[in-house]
């Protein structure tokens, strides 16, 4: 595989590049905090009963993230067989189909179906990671990377603060059709916004390619310590993301229980837009597997304290500081990833960089579904438990050679 070098154009600037990456990464991730937010508020229309809402809330989102898993390697082969610009195209179609569907849903199993489908469209940021690494200068990977990835965060929490009020007055349909038309506008900007000078030369069988992947995750022993611990550092903080809402309109009550909802998670935004920058720039100069092993210990230290809130407001404190920190990890996590491979490999292990949050993302709620069945409570000290082990297992990685 060679990167052609191409004329100068403005498509092909890496500022450029990342510009529109972080652009589309936030408006999928602001559709994806739709679906996680409104999610309890919208399924008793879809006929689930009260009781057996925590269950499906974690449910819903556990049986859709396991779903897209198996087709990783496949979706990397292809893009390494021809070329990644149709595959990150395609993936953002799936979003589109899967927003079409949820909104025409009248029973759960629709609905499970149409997140489902959703996952189809994962290791898509993997591909934009590669594809920008390959023209982004060598001292300035930490930040772009921070600040590409920082967008999922940020999207997620910014979405339910921008849709609550809508699903407050409209519903929940009217939100789904939004973002079914900003699905549309990403398809469009990606399929013609950027320039992609990547040719691939491997001509391989695509299920050969697709298990070659995995192979080079296989052989390096850094990567096979460091693949886990991202993913337990994760699925903590998934499981509570999930099951937040929940807990938030069980608190509040009120007529606005969506706009409620936004605004606890769309808070930590503000603290990701800040935080996540300054801790990549910070990575870059001093190591980035100092600053993340550093951040995740003091998330570790703040899971406690929304459980411990002794009101609302303290509790929305709590857990925007908590996001803050956790998106930040979640960025860092990339730049650690990219410099424990090869050039040669990257773009196939590229390919699974969000492997621990998809994975994080089946656990953490599937596991939500389980300990809410406790109280919904015990999901903070479970996540900080998760979080505490996703440390150890990251510094046992760092100990391997690359």
């Amino acid at each position: 595989m060679r990167i052609v070098a191409g004329r100068k154009d403005l498509r092909a600037s890496w500022i450029w590049v990342l510009f529109l990456f972080t652009f589309a990464g936030f408006l999928e991730t602001v559709f994806w905090g739709h679906l996680n937010a409104f999610t309890p508020i919208y399924l008793p229309h879809l006929g689930v009963a009260k009781q057996e809402l925590a269950f499906w809330v974690g449910a819903s989102v556990a049986i859709a993230g396991a779903v897209g898993i198996p087709f990783l390697p496949l979706c990397g082969a292809l893009a390494d067989r021809y070329s990644r610009q149709p595959i990150i195209v395609r993936s953002f179609f799936a979003h589109l189909v899967a927003g079409l569907l949820a909104l025409l849903a009248g029973n759960i199993w629709i609905y499970v179906i149409a997140r489902s489908i959703q996952s189809l469209s994962l290791g898509n940021s993997g591909r934009m990671m590669t594809t920008l690494s390959e023209s982004v200068p060598s001292g300035r990977v930490g930040l772009a990377f921070s600040i590409m990835n920082s967008a999922s965060p940020v999207g997620a929490f910014v979405g339910p603060l921008l849709g609550g009020p809508v699903v407050d007055s409209l519903g929940f349909r009217s939100l789904l059709a939004v973002d079914v038309g900003l699905m549309a506008l990403v398809i469009l900007a990606l399929s013609r916004g950027y320039r992609d000078w990547f040719q691939a030369q491997d001509e391989g069988a695509l299920l050969s390619m697709a298990l070659g992947s995995l192979e080079v995750i296989s052989r390096s022993h850094r990567l096979r310590a460091l693949f886990p611990a991202l993913f337990l550092l994760l699925a903590g903080w998934q499981l509570s993301f999930t099951c937040v809402p929940l807990l938030v309109t069980r608190l509040c009550g009120g007529s606005h229980p969506a706009t409620t909802v936004g605004v606890v998670m769309g808070a930590g935004a503000l603290l990701t837009l800040l935080i996540s920058p300054i801790l990549g720039a910070a990575a870059d100069r001093l190591g980035h597997w100092k600053v993340l092993l550093h951040a995740a210990l003091v998330e570790v230290f703040l899971w406690p304290i929304p459980g411990l809130a002794s009101s609302f407001l303290s509790f929305d404190v709590a857990w925007t500081a908590l996001n803050g920190v956790a998106s930040s990890v979640f960025a860092l996590s990339f730049s650690v990833l990219s410099g424990s491979v090869a050039s040669e490999g990257r773009g196939r292990v590229m390919a699974f960089a969000y492997l621990p949050l998809n994975l994080g993302t089946a656990l953490g709620p599937g596991l939500g579904s389980v300990i809410t069945r406790i109280g919904l409570l015990a999901i903070f000290p479970t996540s900080a438990v998760l979080t505490g082990c996703g440390i150890l297992v990251l510094i046992l990685a760092q100990r391997q050679r690359a």
